[in-house]
Order: C-alpha cells, then structure tokens, then sequence
C-alpha cells in the first residue's frame, strides 16, 4: 500500500465488473433494476417497500448519491456490466461509523443472484477501503436468516464478532444483526486482498 494514492476511487474495474459512482443519468437503468427485483429484495431490504418509485425521484436520490460522494461523506456505487448498459446491483462504502472504517452493503438483481457477483464487488471494494481509503477496518451487516448475504463476508475473510438480538428496525419489526468485521492487520491475507481490480480517480487516473 502506498501512502502518495489519492482517492476516492470513483470507478472500479473487477473480472467481470463495473463498479463506479452513480451518476443521475444512471436513473433509468437503477429503476428498472429495482421494478425488477422488488420481490426478491423485500424481505431483506426496507426501502424496496416505497417501491416502485417515480423515475425523477430516483433521479433526485442519485444527484443526492453524486454529490455525497463528491464531498466526501458516504460512498455509493452502482454494480454494472462490462458494457455499462445494465445495472446489476449496488455496494456502497458507507462511513456512518467514522472516518477510520467503511460499512459495506449490497444488494443484487434478481437475475444475477447465485454467480458470484456480490462477493466479487464486495472484495473489490475491501481493497479500495484498505488501500485508497487507508481505514483500520471494514463492516458488513446482514440479517443472520439472509443466507446469501451471510455467506459473503466469510468467503471474504472477514471474522463474526457480534450478533445483536433485536438491535435493526425493519418496518414495524427489530430484527437480529450480525456484525462481521475484517482489520487492516488482517487484511493482507484474506482472499479479498487477492482480488484483481483497477480503480480510477474522478479525472480517469488510475490509482491501483
């Protein structure tokens, strides 16, 4: 890891993968993710139940997204094809517990489940939070009965710390939370530290 990169990383390039900052132009693509997947996503995901939601409020969400990003406060990707004409998903790096960890979250298409797609985003971005970003360590929460989610962050290298009991409000329910954790000391061999990636600055420069 080098100290002189310069972040954050606007765009990521994994094997199979675009994973970059959202733009407002991405708005159409995001809603027909999200119109398509509302089913699969449901149980797990709180704010798929406003859905479906009027394309010029997902517009408004993503200039939201973009200019958080731009100012440094929270990290929001979208997760593409290769040829960027489809959304597959979306990961974020979310700093809501300090400037000294990321909180990765993620949800897939439903026609894209099952392929790998969220591990390979998600090691994508473990590299990003250590080596760019420079944190100690890295979060992933999930709902212990989401059994895809929860199969992510041990492939990771991540470690179980917690699993707080009635701890995460969802609708009218408080439903159990794990909390898997992975350190910078870590980190350098855990799987996620071998992922192939590029990433790129705001201006298209590469910096890893």
């Amino acid at each position: 890891m080098t100290e002189d990169i310069q972040g954050p990383a606007y765009r990521v390039h994994s094997a199979r993968l675009v994973i970059r900052c959202w733009d407002p132009r991405d708005a159409v693509l995001l809603k027909a993710a999200i119109d398509q997947s509302v089913d699969h996503l449901r149980p797990w995901v709180p704010w798929v139940h406003a859905e479906p939601e009027a394309l010029q409020k997902k517009i408004d969400r993503l200039r939201e997204f973009r200019a958080k990003f731009d100012l440094g406060q929270d990290y929001y990707y979208g997760i593409f094809n290769q040829a960027e004409s489809e959304v597959l998903g979306a990961i974020g790096l979310h700093s809501r517990a300090g400037q000294h960890s990321r909180e990765i979250g993620y949800w897939i298409h439903k026609d894209y489940i099952n392929q790998g797609f969220a591990t390979e985003s998600a090691a994508a971005l473990v590299r990003v939070a250590f080596e760019i970003d420079h944190v100690r360590w890295v979060e992933i929460r999930c709902n212990p009965e989401n059994i895809r989610s929860v199969a992510i962050p041990s492939k990771l290298g991540f470690t179980h710390e917690v699993t707080l009991k009635r701890r995460t409000a969802f609708l009218d329910q408080l439903l159990d939370d794990m909390i898997w954790s992975l350190f910078i000391e870590d980190y350098p061999d855990s799987p996620a530290a071998a992922a192939e990636i590029e990433a790129y600055d705001v201006v298209g420069r590469r910096i890893l």
